[in-house]
């Protein structure tokens, strides 16, 4: 594991060097407590908030390897900011959604947070784990401004300012491969391939899959890949030559349509289980798209945007009436529970008449049994632990709205309850 770790401590290092040299220009204007004061109705408010606004930003990919992911995220937070504007706003002032676009590069990323520090009040919006590791210092240090981003890495727990929404990514695949054998056959002495991202999110991953590997049983066979790489022919010959009996992939919708792809095409017909990240509903219009529904689970941190709640089924109809020329996908989930979360805490902010970005991070420790109608009940008391530790386990479906039914249940695992990064 040494040189795994190394590896992701180089990563984080390299994006940390970058962090320094994008805020070394505005370091002096970056205390927390600049342009605090009382305002209209009598609170407290700091940066990314006036008498009239509360402004937030957005980190998102538009263009790169989770581009279709950002586009629904994005879109969903911007119907949430323009049903609560409607409605009167939040505490008498109405929201303001400031989005960058990165295209999951990382000084393009750096950049845009850095720009966007001194303008808003947090981000229910960031995406890509490495990123947010990367500035994990500068917000606990410096900045303070809540972050709930589209990343479940482990390594962004312990943060009061960074807090991650749902299972971790090493937790969710221990729910993952729990699924394997409890519902696809696994037994000990089997052996399961992941193909996983170089980095923390594949890493973090890694660390589950080994974990519930070795209280199944079961041996690890490792591929670890880049997000450019996207042709999985080799790591398909490399698991089939091993014998694996199941695959956990960790990684995008690009490399599942290709290793599902690729695996029917030469005869490696077994179950592949991917993190929540790992699939996209347009999947389902490419050649993959057959084999995708046969062959091809995932493990979602909430239910999809198909399920039967009143919160889905609102979410649904405002959607395709907001944007009617595009389709579903739980990237709409993810982007609005962060949007309404981060709006909860607001409302508690300025109950306590505190909207400064540190009465805000409290607000949301007070938030310790949230629903946001997805299916899971989430606790924010806690920095050091993820908002919830069950799972939903997916399948591609095309004839199901968002491309995706549920097959088994919100669950925790019992190797999954017990574990401690």
């Amino acid at each position: 594991m040494n040189h795994r770790r190394q590896a992701v401590r180089g990563l984080t290092a390299a994006l940390a060097a970058l962090v320094a040299l994008t805020a070394a220009g505005c370091s002096s204007k970056a205390k927390g407590g600049d342009g605090e004061g009382t305002g209209a109705g009598g609170v407290k408010a700091g940066k990314g908030v006036t008498d009239k606004a509360i402004t937030l930003g957005a980190l998102t990919d538009m263009t790169g390897v989770y581009a279709t992911l950002g586009k629904s995220v994005t879109q969903a937070q911007q119907l949430y900011v323009k049903q609560v504007n409607a409605a009167g706003g939040i505490c008498g002032r109405q929201l303001e959604l400031t989005v960058r676009d990165h295209g999951y590069d990382p000084q393009k990323a750096l950049a845009a947070y850095t720009e966007l520090e001194p303008k808003v009040v947090g981000y229910p919006q960031f995406i890509g784990s490495p990123f947010v590791a990367a500035v994990k210092g500068r917000v606990d240090g410096l900045d303070k401004g809540l972050v709930l981003p589209q990343a479940w890495s482990a390594s962004l727990l312990g943060s009061p300012y960074i807090r991650v929404l749902g299972s971790t990514y090493d937790v969710e695949t221990i729910n993952a491969v729990d699924f394997l054998v409890k519902e696809k056959g696994l037994k000990a002495g089997d052996r399961i391939g992941h193909v996983y991202f170089e980095g923390d999110y594949g890493e973090n991953a890694l660390a589950g899959a080994e974990h519930a590997a070795g209280k199944a049983g079961l041996e690890v066979v490792e591929q670890k890949i880049k997000p450019t790489d996207n042709d999985m022919s080799a790591q398909v010959a490399a698991l089939k030559q091993a014998g694996v009996k199941a695959v956990v992939l960790s990684a995008g919708p690009r490399q599942a349509a290709s290793l599902v792809g690729v695996a029917a095409a030469t005869g490696l017909k077994v179950p592949v289980v991917g993190n929540n990240s790992a699939f996209s509903p347009q999947l389902l219009g490419t050649q993959a798209g057959p084999a995708l529904q046969k062959m091809y689970w995932v493990a979602s941190p909430s239910l999809p945007i198909g399920a039967d709640t009143p919160v889905a089924k609102k979410l649904v109809a405002d959607y395709k009436a907001a944007y009617p020329g595009d389709s579903l996908d739980n990237g709409i989930v993810a982007g609005w529970t962060a949007a309404s979360v981060f709006g909860e805490a607001l409302k508690k902010a300025c109950a306590e008449k505190d909207l400064t970005r540190e009465g805000i991070d409290k607000a949301l420790l007070t938030m310790t049994s949230y629903d946001a109608g997805f299916g899971m009940t989430h606790d924010f008391g806690d920095p050091k632990a993820p908002s919830s530790r069950e799972s939903v386990i997916l399948q591609p479906d095309a004839s199901v709205p968002g491309g995706m039914r549920t097959v088994r249940q919100p669950f925790t695992a019992e190797a999954a309850a017990s574990y401690a990064p």
